[in-house]
């Protein structure tokens, strides 16, 4: 533990000191701690014990997730909708169902061996979109301040608007396999995880969200404390509900979401030392996802897994969010931009863990095809995330 330890922190400490120049190049964070993980593993140099596990992966990777729902939901406030034109709504509300049917379509046709549940649970735990693996467009400024916050918004939303839908057919997926009745079960299990995450979820951080607020006004919170409250809501929501058998990802949404409607003065410097926390647990869940996870999926790969996983990071994306934004005014180029920038990352890990969990028929379909596209995502959005913001500028679109 203590070796693996050493190595981890002394490679997070070489990067932190060089960061800035290595993101301005076609490169990025996530990119960087997979690669890394792979060449510290087994099947590589085999710098770090084999210990790490996909255990160790899920603790990372959910405590992550839930630091960035929390987060995010408390950062997208109405404002930012407004100055984005419509833009998040629609790619949210019109793009994301629609990503989810074509992917269940799509899916039926290279998976036909699966059942459509199955597929369905694919399509739905890869829609999410993670921006981290785009750093370079939201840090870019020839890129429209408009299309930077669309998609900002959007993966910050879609995630937590995912979970519900994918509790939903994961609890239809093992009630067919357990009950006589699987809609009913389905449906009982989809309402204990969703009211069990709301009530915790909005108690927990309306009553923080209280204290915090009287506690700032009275000035008894130190500035060296002010890091602290944010992410002990966040787990705080989170680990209460799990405890309670509801959903923590929901109670960190919702959560969120009361905290920017309760508390808007001085909310962002709250909460920008959670988000550098929740960003440094997703960049140690990537060395942890290469170490554990990408040596394994590699020698399972097939050839309807990587097409169907280049499709979801195309077609399956691209189109919807093209129609979603019809009629918006955008031009093609920035249209295809926002549809490309979609990237696959933390909440797909987490969901095809949670599933992975349940035993279901074509589990490993399912895992090794979420995988993949997670693998080919980290890559080809990080590597692409400059150049093509740069050509925002060259083009000259506004």
């Amino acid at each position: 533990m203590y070796e693996n330890l050493a190595i981890m922190a002394v490679f997070v400490f070489i990067y932190s000191a060089v960061a800035g120049a290595v993101e301005k190049r076609p490169m990025s964070g996530p990119i960087v701690f997979m690669a890394f993980g792979v060449l510290a593993g087994p099947i590589a140099l085999g710098l770090m014990e084999s210990k790490i596990t996909a255990e160790m992966l899920r603790g990372f990777a959910e405590l992550s997730l839930a630091l960035v729902l929390f987060t995010d939901a408390a950062n997208a406030d109405i404002s930012t909708l407004r100055r984005s034109f419509g833009l998040p709504e629609r790619m949210l509300l019109i793009g994301l169902p629609i990503t989810i049917v074509v992917g269940f379509l799509v899916g039926m046709l290279f998976f036909p061996n699966l059942p459509l549940l199955q597929v369905a649970l694919i399509a739905v735990m890869l829609a999410p979109t993670d921006a981290a693996l785009g750093k370079g467009v939201f840090a870019n400024p020839k890129v429209p301040v408009r299309v930077r916050e669309a998609l900002n918004v959007e993966s910050g939303l879609n995630d937590g608007i995912c979970v519900p839908i994918l509790y939903l057919f994961l609890a239809l997926a093992i009630s067919t396999e357990t009950a006589s009745r699987p809609i009913g079960l389905a449906l009982t299990l989809l309402a204990r995880e969703i009211g069990i995450g709301l009530v915790v979820g909005l108690g927990i951080t309306a009553l923080g969200a209280v204290v915090l607020k009287l506690s700032m006004a009275r000035r008894w919170v130190q500035e060296n404390w002010l890091p602290v409250p944010v992410v002990a809501l966040a787990f705080a929501c989170y680990a209460t509900a799990q405890s309670l058998e509801g959903s923590g990802f929901i109670a960190c949404f919702v959560g969120g979401l009361l905290f920017d409607i309760m508390y808007k003065r001085g909310k962002h410097q709250v909460l920008e030392a959670a988000e550098g926390m929740g960003n440094t647990l997703a960049l140690i869940t990537w060395v942890i996802f290469g170490f554990a996870v990408v040596g394994q999926a590699l020698p399972a790969l097939t050839w309807s897994i990587v097409i169907y996983a280049l499709l979801s990071l195309t077609i399956i994306r691209i189109l919807p969010v093209y129609l979603s934004l019809a009629g918006t005014g955008e031009g093609v180029y920035s249209k295809l931009f926002m549809g490309w920038f979609g990237p696959r990352g933390l909440a797909s890990i987490v969901f095809v863990i949670m599933v992975w969990q349940k035993n279901l028929p074509g589990g490993k379909t399912m895992a090794i095809t979420v995988v993949c596209t997670v693998i080919m995502s980290v890559i080809a959005h990080g590597l692409s995330a400059n150049p093509m913001a740069k050509l925002f500028g060259r083009f000259k679109i506004e």
